[in-house]
């Protein structure tokens, strides 16, 4: 039984969010900040033949400028390193930074931005991934072969990264089936938008680099950095602030660069934040991607190989779309038995603004593209959908097409559950006669918690509270300021209020793998179990001098340390922290995770940075909608979700994670479309670039599957990221049941659900039955 872990305990940082007293990112400020903008490309594709800042650096209240010849000549990224921080003499995407201005105030800073005199000789653009690959077309980065990486992979011209799963005999498989059923599916861009966009305040102060930053992954920002300004990592420093919303578009480095060279410059702080068009323009959105999928099977539905191939789009520079190349192969073939599989995937350069993570990166449109394709398997076989997902998807103890066994699948626990909340046979109806056509969908996937290191700091402050340092950001999920405190205070008999958590700074706290693929409070969680059991020998050996007991006898509860069974023999943890000051030394200690690396058939894969599933949990999701057949609009009836995770630390911040993921997912199915034609995004403001409102909310129910993860700290696994992940595609699988029409692009806009409505008929099933 635990007091604390396992409650909806309040999160630390919700009275000062609620009552706007939060200092985010862009609001951070000091006395004396100079204000900054950059000058960014207008072409898409084009050669540096004048650049002059001249006249700009001569107006009133410019305080410096910065161009190529400022920085070293050297170019960084997280896998493969191919991005200058400023275009030296090749321009690769719209927006692209060329130059950068610190004045007193914005209007001067944009005024001078304007002056700058620059000429460039535009090239042909390859804004299209099929463009980018015909044979003989202009390699985007012609030095592509020299570029740095952090680990090797499949390369070639315009293919930044190329990785394959290749397992079992698939030409075998397909030449015995009793049907070969395929499908190509197409999806597109989608932006983070969190309502804080990108901002950035640096200093230069004791000869290192310090940076204010709404920054998810605070120690890849650091060695972005150092990369780019050619210092050591010590001579930068990275702290958190407020983090107003960043779903893995702040992941990585993208302003921070720019005030550093611009506060050494000047010896003074600077600010820059993006503006909204920027933020749609160059921030790193969801990639678009085109999925080909053919699968064969035998009469009765069973999976017998499959391959794939897959297109994603990762703009002028690489991101996180080249260390996440694998998943879509994951997502193939790591739910249903593949017993053959041939995938692979090309992360393609294009003239385009770069991609980046976003919730659940490279998961949403493979698993879209699935369950569309074995939705047109159960069609051409006649076999119930939810049935035909029954008979092949994978149970405990199976192994899934890397070759990795998943020991505790729980996916019929996921689909009884499922089945008792919305019943898949219940026929409904509108209550009040209206013209409508209504369909269901059900998909389930598996996921991972991203296995990156954490450690973190635990210590005993003089009054009895306990203080963790790490350097986790708190990025809204609750897992800092809700959950860590939880495991820590359930682990020294505190109640959560009594546990101080510091904001993530990298000269303060351990390494630790940034806010991503919900693995904060898993790693983190696990560093200060390890930590709080080091804090508790420290406090138990003082204790027992002071009691006159042995340590053996002695426990934590209610702030106290007191001999078990003897409820009055007791002293203050404030008294046994005091005394250790003068006696033993002031108490604390750090812990640290790391997860143990998967077990898979490693002579599958290639090119892959992520090749298994590190601590998998389950998901089942499914849908009902509603389709006008006059307008074409969807409207989400109601949502389901059955999700694994492992043990909820606080069940509150786990279902308000599966809310957000959800309703992001509805984005992605239906509205969100972040539209780039010949290289320049259309979309610039939230006003055209529709996200889903309240309005367009769902209810959901939420059943969590207990499943607890023996290595999790007190059983939890990852929670945050995957609830996005199924939306998409059952939404289009509701929405083809209730129209009798196939979905194959997304987002599913009213105008294609009209379209296809007045088809003559269904397109000729690319099924072929033997």
């Amino acid at each position: 039984m635990t007091r604390v872990v396992g409650t909806n305990a309040r999160r630390a940082d919700g009275d000062d969010k609620v009552r706007g007293a939060a200092v985010y990112g862009m609001d951070h400020g000091q006395t004396g900040t100079l204000q900054a903008r950059l000058l960014r490309s207008p072409v898409p594709a084009g050669r540096i033949r004048r650049l002059d800042t001249t006249r700009a650096a001569a107006m009133p209240g410019v305080h410096a400028i910065i161009t190529a010849a400022d920085v070293p000549d050297t170019t960084s990224g997280w896998i493969l390193k191919d991005q200058p921080m400023f275009a030296r003499e090749d321009v690769r995407y719209i927006g692209e930074p060329i130059a950068a201005v610190a004045a007193d105030s914005l209007e001067q800073a944009e005024a001078a931005v304007a002056a700058i005199e620059l000429e460039i000789d535009p090239l042909d653009a390859l804004t299209d991934m099929d463009a980018a690959l015909t044979e003989g077309a202009r390699l985007i980065h012609p030095a592509w072969e020299s570029y740095p990486m952090l680990a090797p992979g499949p390369r070639s011209g315009n293919v930044a990264w190329e990785s394959t799963l290749d397992r079992g005999d698939v030409d075998a498989a397909f030449a015995g089936a009793h049907l070969v059923v395929e499908d190509e599916f197409t999806t597109q861009r989608q932006h983070q938008s969190p309502i804080e966009p990108h901002a950035a305040v640096g200093r230069f102060e004791g000869g290192r680099y310090v940076v204010h930053t709404p920054a998810q992954f605070p120690f890849l920002v650091r060695d972005r950095l150092a990369e780019w300004l050619g210092v050591p990592a010590s001579k930068v420093r990275v702290v958190v602030s407020t983090i107003g919303g960043g779903f893995g578009g702040k992941i990585d480095a993208m302003l921070e660069p720019f005030v550093c060279v611009l506060a050494r410059k000047t010896g003074r702080a600077v600010r820059l934040v993006n503006t909204r068009r920027e933020e749609l323009q160059t921030a790193g959105p969801r990639e678009n991607a085109k999925i080909r999928i053919r699968t064969a099977v035998s009469a009765n539905g069973e999976i017998l190989g499959q391959e794939a191939d897959t297109l994603s789009d990762n703009g002028a520079y690489s991101g996180e779309i080249v260390a996440c190349a694998a998943v879509p192969g994951l997502v193939f073939g790591g739910t249903y038995r593949v017993p053959a599989a041939r995938y692979r995937t090309r992360v393609v350069y294009t003239n385009t603004a770069p991609t980046a993570a976003f919730r659940g990166v490279n998961g949403p449109y493979a698993m879209f593209a699935l369950e569309q394709h074995i939705d047109h398997i159960a069609a051409e076989l006649g076999i119930d959908r939810r049935e035909l997902r029954l008979r092949n998807v994978v149970k405990a103890g199976e192994a899934i097409a890397n070759g990795q066994v998943l020991d505790d699948a729980v996916f019929e626990e996921g689909f009884a559950r499922v089945e008792e909340i919305a019943p898949w046979a219940t026929e409904t109806a509108p209550a009040d006669g209206r013209k409508v056509l209504r369909g269901k969908g059900i998909g389930a996937v598996t996921w991972l918690t991203n296995p990156g290191p954490g450690g973190a700091t635990v210590k005993i402050n003089e009054d009895g509270t306990a203080g963790v340092i790490c350097a986790g950001a708190e990025i809204g999920t609750g897992a800092v300021a809700a959950g860590l405190r939880q495991i820590v205070a359930e682990e020294l008999g505190l109640t959560a209020d009594d546990v101080i958590i510091l904001a993530a700074d990298t000269d303060a706290g351990t390494y630790d793998g940034g806010a991503q693929g919900s693995r904060t409070l898993f790693s983190l969680g696990n560093a200060a179990v390890q930590a709080s059991a080091q804090v508790r020998e420290q406090l138990l050996d003082v204790a027992a001098t002071m009691l006159e007991a042995s340590a053996a006898d002695l426990e934590l509860a209610d702030g106290h340390i007191q001999v078990a069974g003897s409820p009055g023999a007791k002293v203050a943890l404030a008294a046994v922290a005091q005394t250790a000051l003068y006696t033993a030394g002031p108490i604390s200690a750090t812990g640290r995770h790391i997860t143990p690396p998967v077990q898979f058939d490693s002579g599958c894969l290639a090119g892959a940075l992520f090749t298994g599933f590190a601590t998998p949990t389950y998901h089942v999701h499914s849908a009902e909608v509603e389709v006008c057949p006059d307008t074409g609009k969807v409207t989400v009836l109601r949502y389901v979700v059955a999700q694994d995770v492992g043990r909820a630390i606080n069940p509150q911040q786990v279902e308000g994670q599966i809310h957000g993921g959800v309703l992001q997912g509805v984005g992605y199915a239906l509205y969100e479309d972040l539209r780039v034609i010949d290289g320049a995004t259309v979309d610039h403001s939230l006003e055209n670039y529709r996200l889903p409102t309240v309005f367009e909310a769902p209810p959901i129910d939420i059943a969590l599957l207990d499943n607890p993860w023996p290595d999790g700290p007190y059983g939890a696994k990852g929670a945050g990221e995957p609830s996005i992940i199924p939306v998409a595609a059952v939404i289009a699988s509701a929405v083809s049941d209730a129209i009798g029409k196939p979905i194959r692009n997304l987002p599913i806009t009213p105008f294609d659900v009209l379209a296809a409505l007045r088809e003559e008929s269904e397109s000729p099933a690319k099924g072929t039955t033997r």
